[in-house]
């Protein structure tokens, strides 16, 4: 009797959670369809990927050897220099939004200073204004200041990020325990060394999810390198492969079809996003639920 029931129970839940696991099979498959695609012409010649097969499929000739080939020696080599320009921009400014956020999450949330309220309605605010719409902006004051076509000018504006100093103030305030603040106060323990041994082990969840999040953002930017610099030993990948797709749709490569490559350095700059999710999983995986006072 008791096992009939329970394979009742069973059934019937899996009936309730039916319609849940069929959207997000559909879900899993809507977003892996970019990424096959990428990964099968990748491996295509030019006449492979204009010969009228299967764009979902390998062609008669896999030539991952020859892409990689031309991509990596295609302009001696610009596109390892991109590639090399994009890890110095996502590493510097996901590390230095990230060292912010921290700062200001935890000073926001156990601290009481004037214009608290205040500045962290602006900083509400501010989340809610599109990075592109600062670029302008932000691109005649550096001119002002004579830091465009520089390394800087796609640092220094990635260095704020927000919505990373909200989601740090979120955790902060319920993960870090105030009695916890106050019994190492009383211990003699001054503000610096509380915050270093022990509110940033307790934050570490959340520090490394704004950090992941700062680097894909840095990584993938366009639009505000693509403003700032005018010499492309600078331009990161994501600039790098726009300025290749628009010598292919015109023509312009000197008899060297480029949609290949284009393709292939498309696939390869998605690697090292994909290495950092799965290196750092660990650490924050599940890690955003909020800790409890023992």
């Amino acid at each position: 009797m008791t096992t009939t029931l329970e394979r009742s129970r069973r059934a019937a839940a899996r009936r309730r959670y039916l319609p849940m696991q069929i959207l997000l099979g559909f879900l899993v498959v809507y977003f892996l369809i970019p990424f096959w695609w990428v990964l099968v012409n990748s491996s295509k010649t030019a006449a492979g990927l204009f010969g009228g097969g299967s764009a979902l499929w390998f062609d008669d000739v896999v030539d991952y050897a020859g892409n990689f080939a031309q991509l990596f020696t295609f302009q001696d080599g610009i596109y390892l220099r991109w590639l090399g320009n994009s890890a110095l921009y996502a590493f510097a400014g996901g590390v230095g939004a990230t060292v912010l956020a921290v700062a200001a999450g935890y000073g926001f949330a156990k601290y009481r200073f004037a214009g608290r309220r205040i500045s962290f309605a602006i900083l509400l605010g501010s989340v809610m204004v599109p990075t592109t719409a600062l670029v302008i902006p932000t691109f005649i004051m550096f001119a002002e200041l004579g830091i465009t076509n520089t390394i800087w000018a796609v640092i220094l504006p990635t260095l704020l990020n927000p919505f990373g100093v909200y989601l740090m103030h979120v955790y902060a305030r319920d993960a870090v325990p105030d009695e916890l603040l106050d019994a190492a106060r009383v211990d003699g323990a001054r503000e610096f060394r509380i915050f270093a041994q022990v509110a940033l082990p307790m934050l570490r969840p959340a520090i490394v999810t704004v950090l992941l999040l700062s680097i894909v953002a840095s990584w993938n930017n366009y639009f505000l390198p693509l403003a700032m610099l005018s010499d492309n030993r600078l331009f990161p990948v994501t600039v790098g492969i726009g300025l290749w797709q628009g010598i292919a749709s015109a023509n312009n490569s000197g008899g060297t079809s480029l949609w290949s490559i284009i393709i292939l350095g498309s696939l390869v700059s998605v690697i090292p996003l994909v290495i950092a999710f799965l290196t750092l999983q660990r650490y924050w995986q599940g890690g955003l639920s909020i800790g409890s006072l023992k």
